[in-house]
């Protein structure tokens, strides 16, 4: 086990971790296509409850203050197809703390155990639900201006553009269809 891999887990971890157990992470955006830990296996999985949803202004890494971009989130109803990944017990406490850094600034996400369904079975998977009561909720968004925020957004971590073609792409790469991301991205560059 490595040195630091003994810290603890964050105070909002939802639930235990025996500290023995592979745990496996829900994506269903840019952690699909840049997930920025090591894992051991990558399957294809399906969650009910949720969908993926362009639905949180960004402030930082996809638009700015003055211009803020948009970001997927899970938010409530329907079902997502998505990548779950698990990684090394090991790896755990150091992965987690990643994901924090990651995922939890500004109250954006909840963190949730959700059940997630692949052809090899079922796994209980972390996933980071969209949290409708914090400030930068942006499900109201007209589709006209959706498309004109994404268009033209840019943070330190690029364009809003690029985001959302990178995390279509990388859907198709894995074989997953997500009809209204595909209707999205055929809007926004009409010789798709």
């Amino acid at each position: 086990m490595r040195a630091d891999a003994a810290a603890p887990l964050p105070d909002d971890f939802p639930g235990a971790w025996n500290g023995t157990d592979d745990l496996w992470v829900f994506a269903y955006g840019s952690l699909i296509w840049r997930p920025g830990f090591a894992w051991q296996e990558r399957r294809l999985a399906s969650i009910h409850g949720y969908h993926r949803s362009l639905c949180l202004w960004s402030r930082h890494h996809r638009g700015s203050d003055q211009a803020p971009g948009l970001v997927f989130g899970l938010d409530r109803g329907g079902c997502c197809r998505g990548v779950v990944f698990r990684i090394a017990a090991a790896d755990v406490p150091v992965t987690v703390r990643a994901l924090w850094e990651r995922e939890m600034i500004g109250g954006a996400y909840t963190p949730r155990w959700l059940t997630c369904h692949s052809e090899q079975g079922p796994v209980s998977g972390l996933a980071f639900l969209l949290n409708r009561a914090c400030a930068d909720y942006a499900g109201d968004v007209a589709e006209e201006r959706r498309l004109d925020i994404i268009r033209t957004a840019v943070g330190r971590s690029g364009a809003c553009l690029e985001y959302v073609l990178e995390t279509e792409r990388a859907l198709r790469a894995h074989g997953i269809s997500d009809c209204r991301l595909g209707e999205l991205v055929r809007r926004l560059l009409p010789a798709f």
